[in-house]
């Protein structure tokens, strides 16, 4: 019994032949094949994606390293002198338009810290006030081609500043003796009297010393005056009476 809504859809058309043998078909099988084959399809196209890739990549990275050769003929002084320094130039941007079409585009790390995922490091300059791996000059260019690194750049990065040199130890001080220890306890000893380096002859008077230097008429004019010469005439003697004649 045919459906009543399906019907007038199957008016003036001509049923489909149905094959021989496709009641014995096993549809589960046939599915199963099919999905395998697509699982086989996908995978050569996703090799033949990731070798196409691999060969832009090696155009690309030919490209670059034509603008350098190309920057390093702008430097020439004798093709500047000929005029052709201008026309390299135009080649120049020209390839790098065509380049950044292609999103590959240069680096720009100076002032930044040396990443090694993105530049290796060729040397070091002293940089006062500059943090240590800074990049401080970059020696070739580097590349990125969209999220990827196409080539790492190499750089010039600021050296560490020497660090101060260790201060001598000091030299490590003697223990002191038990002699020194017992003077140290006992305190200053008393100073000794100096004795004169010739001894003095018993009956002499010490004299005076005589001065040294301009003090010397000073001293000459301290000394006391000799005796009259009228005393010495009369023979008076200090402390003796004279005695009475007869």
């Amino acid at each position: 019994m045919t459906d009543a809504p399906t019907a007038p859809l199957l008016d003036g058309h001509r049923p489909l032949d149905v094959p021989p043998g496709v009641e014995d078909v096993d549809l589960e099988r046939k599915f199963v094949q099919l999905l395998f084959r697509t699982s086989l399809l996908g995978n050569k196209l996703t090799e033949q994606r990731q070798t196409a890739r691999a060969e832009q990549r090696e155009l690309l990275g030919i490209l670059v390293e034509v603008d350098d050769a190309l920057a390093a003929l702008g430097l020439d002084r004798e093709l500047v002198a000929l005029g052709r320094g201008e026309g390299i130039e135009a080649t120049r941007r020209r390839l790098l338009g065509r380049l950044a079409k292609a999103k590959v585009r240069p680096m720009r790390l100076e002032g930044m810290t040396a990443d090694p995922d993105l530049a290796e490091i060729v040397g070091v300059e002293a940089r006062p006030g500059v943090a240590p791996e800074t990049v401080v000059r970059t020696t070739v260019t580097g590349f990125f081609w969209g999220d990827e690194v196409l080539r790492r750049a190499q750089v010039v990065v600021a050296a560490p500043e020497p660090e101060p040199e260790p201060k001598p130890a000091p030299e490590p001080q003697p223990a002191p003796t038990s002699a020194e220890v017992e003077d140290a306890l006992q305190g200053p000893r008393p100073a000794e009297p100096e004795q004169s380096a010739q001894p003095e002859e018993p009956g002499q008077p010490e004299q005076p010393a005589e001065p040294e230097g301009p003090a010397a008429p000073s001293a000459a004019r301290a000394q006391p005056r000799a005796a009259p010469p009228r005393a010495r005439r009369k023979g008076v003697v200090a402390g003796k009476r004279p005695k009475r004649k007869k």
